[in-house]
């Protein structure tokens, strides 16, 4: 059975591509500066010229090309008359570089990050079980997605929640699929597809972080988004990985404003107060956060990306950190020292 991305894949070959990548294969086979070997094992992938990368991700042929030469951000395959082919990885490579462009890393610091990311260890075991691996619930989940079955998708969601941890679940199942899906909007329908499985997933996560809230909690944390720096459902999933049995977690709505965050303070009075994001700290936004400390009379402490890409800005600041990437009981053990429990 195909995968998500095939299908997505083979649904824009059909009406945007005059030609199927295996075409452009054996239309390159005598020019290509390669083994018949090494053609039999990428005609495994399509390769793309660099016109039709650049039509799918937006990225002018200018550009990929100073990528390559000038940054060694991407290596593509070259034929002997000196043509560009793009794999499918380094499609994803250039959506990579895309999204840390976005969020405000220079080019020139994109390869360090993007070395970063591959070098992070895993954290956690890869969900499997006999008969059920992690490909075949995300066949599953896209199946469901792909003829927008609401309740084909709850019983998915439910098996997986009867059998693994909800954070558990969300990191590593049904996020990466909601982060896929985000990047490949282009397709038609693929919008309608994200924005029916985002609706569904915040729903659920903010369902579990109103009902598992202890009842009373030995502690209870404010979790804000910093400005601009995620979208609702990477701040719930937020909350989930915080919360515990003994720990409530209660996720304040996207856009509160960082200089009100001493007001609701005083109000509810929680024991700390976490801000989350993925982008690049600014000058600015430090001297928010140094402001807002002082005004604030519980810990206060950043997590998510924002605490790898700004580390000396974050030093500077004398904030504390919970870091990126960690899991749940990570998170929880960290918060807990943070808050002297």
């Amino acid at each position: 059975m195909p995968s998500r991305r095939e299908g997505l894949q083979s649904q824009r070959l059909r009406y945007t591509m005059a030609a199927p990548p295996r075409r452009i294969l054996s239309r390159m086979t005598e020019s290509l500066a390669m083994s018949p070997t090494d053609l039999d094992s990428l005609a495994q992938d399509e390769l793309f010229p660099i016109r039709e990368v650049s039509r799918l991700t937006g990225i002018n042929p200018i550009t990929l090309r100073a990528w390559e030469r000038r940054y060694g951000l991407i290596r593509p395959t070259r034929t002997l008359s000196g043509h560009r082919l793009y794999s499918r990885a380094d499609i994803e490579q250039v959506r990579s570089i895309q999204t840390w462009i976005q969020r405000g890393i220079p080019v020139s610091k994109v390869s360090d990050v993007l070395s970063r990311t591959r070098a992070r260890p895993v954290l956690h075991t890869a969900i499997d079980l006999p008969g059920r691996s992690q490909d075949c619930w995300e066949t599953q989940l896209t199946q469901a997605l792909d003829a927008f079955d609401g309740p084909a998708l709850e019983r998915v969601y439910g098996q997986l929640l009867n059998i693994w941890p909800i954070a558990q679940v969300f990191v590593e199942i049904l996020l990466p699929l909601w982060q896929s899906l985000r990047r490949d909007t282009e397709a038609f329908g693929g919008t309608s597809q994200w924005l029916f499985f985002d609706s569904f997933l915040r729903a659920r996560a903010q369902l579990r972080l109103q009902l598992g809230q202890p009842q009373p909690p030995e502690a209870l944390v404010l979790l804000a988004a910093l400005p601009g720096q995620c979208l609702e459902l990477e701040l719930l999933v937020q909350g989930l990985l915080l919360s515990s049995e003994d720990l409530a977690v209660r996720v304040l709505a996207l856009g509160q404003p960082l200089e009100e965050l001493g007001l609701l303070c005083e109000r509810i009075q929680p024991q700390g107060l976490v801000l989350y994001g993925n982008h690049p700290m600014t000058l600015e936004l430090q001297r928010q956060l140094e402001r807002l400390a002082q005004g604030v009379d519980c810990p206060l402490a950043l997590s998510g990306e924002v605490t790898e890409l700004s580390p000396q800005l974050l030093t500077q600041s004398g904030l504390a950190s919970l870091g990126h990437q960690q899991s749940a009981g990570d998170l929880q053990a960290q918060l807990r020292h943070l808050l002297g429990l």
